[in-house]
C-alpha cells in the first residue's frame, strides 16, 4: 500500500465522505459509487492541488 502525505489523505477523506453522501460526481456528471474511483478522483484533485502522488499506472 502507497503511503501519501497528509494533504493527500485528508483530500481522499473529503472525496470518500462526498461519496458516502451521494454527492460525488465524476466529470460526465454521473454519481460515483464506486470506491476505486473515488480514489482515483481524490488523488487527481490533490495532483492538482500540488500535492505529491505518485504517478498513475497504466
Amino acid at each position: 500500500m502507497a503511503k501519501y502525505s497528509k494533504k493527500v489523505k485528508e483530500k481522499i477523506e473529503k472525496v470518500m465522505h462526498e461519496r458516502k453522501e451521494g454527492t460525488l460526481r465524476s466529470g460526465s456528471g454521473q454519481k460515483v459509487t464506486s470506491k476505486k474511483q473515488a480514489i482515483a478522483i481524490g488523488l487527481s484533485e490533490a495532483r492538482k492541488a500540488g500535492a505529491k502522488v505518485p504517478k498513475k499506472k497504466i
